[in-house]
């Protein structure tokens, strides 16, 4: 290490009380971080990519500064879903620094990376008061049966009025209209369950698609049913 001459030429003046970093709520346990190995937790965050036509939902659990499990959950760009797969390789078993400094592949993972590496050394986690923190796998949690990531798909025309396409049910089937042509309620496909029935247990795709059906709101007492993706 080189110092310069003026700094050479200084008088030694001794420090006084040592400010250590303020402790962070980690697994149930107050933590002074020193290191990125002092880092632990489990969050989820939230990137987008530059001309903000793609979003990236990131969930990272991180145990003694190691991401042990990713989810990467992507909308709204079709290259982005591959980006995601590269990222799901990349991420496992990288420390939060080097994943912080390696692409990524899309700007939206990539930001969403930024963002969740400040949550987590802040020790704004979902785990921050969990003792033990959580187990890994619990970034599946928050996917439905099938493990398929909840969607909100809806359009609307000042013209035509509104379509559900998909909600946190599932795929939207029908939907039903009452005698003003208002929607009071839908018919849906649980495409996880459904397709689980089909690849695991062997039922035929007419039999899973019947099981796997279900309603919404007052969809047994709308007067006309349309499909919102051709009617």
């Amino acid at each position: 290490m080189q110092y310069t001459h003026e700094v050479e030429q200084m008088v030694c003046v001794k420090k006084g009380p040592k400010h250590g970093p303020a402790p962070i709520p980690e697994e149930g346990k107050w933590v002074k971080a020193k290191e990125v190995k002092d880092i632990s937790g489990l969050t989820h965050g939230v990137g987008w990519c530059a001309p903000q036509q793609g979003a990236c939902k990131l969930t990272l659990n991180v145990k003694d500064g190691v991401i042990q499990e990713a989810l990467i959950e992507t909308l709204g760009c079709s290259g982005m879903t591959h980006s995601a797969a590269m990222a799901a390789e990349i991420l496992a078993g990288k420390t939060i620094l080097e994943a912080l400094n390696t692409d990524l592949v899309c700007d939206a993972i990539n930001t969403a990376m930024r963002e969740l590496f400040l949550q987590i050394v802040y020790g704004r986690t979902q785990s921050a008061f969990s003792e033990g923190g959580l187990p890994i796998g619990a970034g599946l949690e928050d996917l439905g049966k099938g493990l398929r990531s909840q969607v909100g798909t809806t359009y609307s025309t000042n013209k035509k009025g509104v379509r559900y396409l998909d909600t946190a049910e599932g795929y939207i089937t029908r939907l039903g209209l009452d005698e003003n042509d208002e929607v009071i309620g839908y018919e849906f496909v649980k495409l996880g369950v459904m397709m689980e029935l089909i690849t695991q247990k062997g039922v035929s795709a007419e039999e899973a698609l019947k099981k796997s059906t279900g309603v919404y709101g007052r969809f047994n007492d709308a007067v006309k049913f349309i499909n919102p993706r051709v009617e």
